[in-house]
């Protein structure tokens, strides 16, 4: 996390929520597909966590962390960044059923 503070937008004036709590409840809503609202209580408010995220995407605070963090160990053997994201449809786990719910 020490590596990441240069990367935050500074403080103007009012007390903020941790950036490091924030950052991990942004990572953690988005490795398990949850809704804002359904982030732990530990990360701080839903609110806070949607709107850090929103700001700091327009601001590219996250493109440059990826970018820094690249260039401060410039292995390219090993750097492999995945914007992959994959999404079932809510019924996709039934389209095997046949009418009636019998096995196909």
């Amino acid at each position: 996390m020490e590596r990441l503070r240069p990367y935050f937008p500074k403080s103007r004036g009012r007390t903020r929520v941790d950036d490091r709590r924030v950052l991990s409840g942004i990572i953690f809503i988005n490795r398990n597909g949850l809704r804002w609202s359904d982030a732990p209580a530990e990360y701080g408010p839903a609110k806070t966590l949607y709107n850090r995220w929103k700001r700091w995407s327009d601001m590219g605070v996250f493109a440059r962390i990826m970018i820094g963090l690249a260039e401060q160990d410039p292995d390219n053997k090993t750097i492999s960044i995945d914007a992959t994201y994959l999404k079932a449809h809510r019924t996709a786990s039934s389209l095997r059923l046949k009418k009636g719910g019998v096995d196909a």
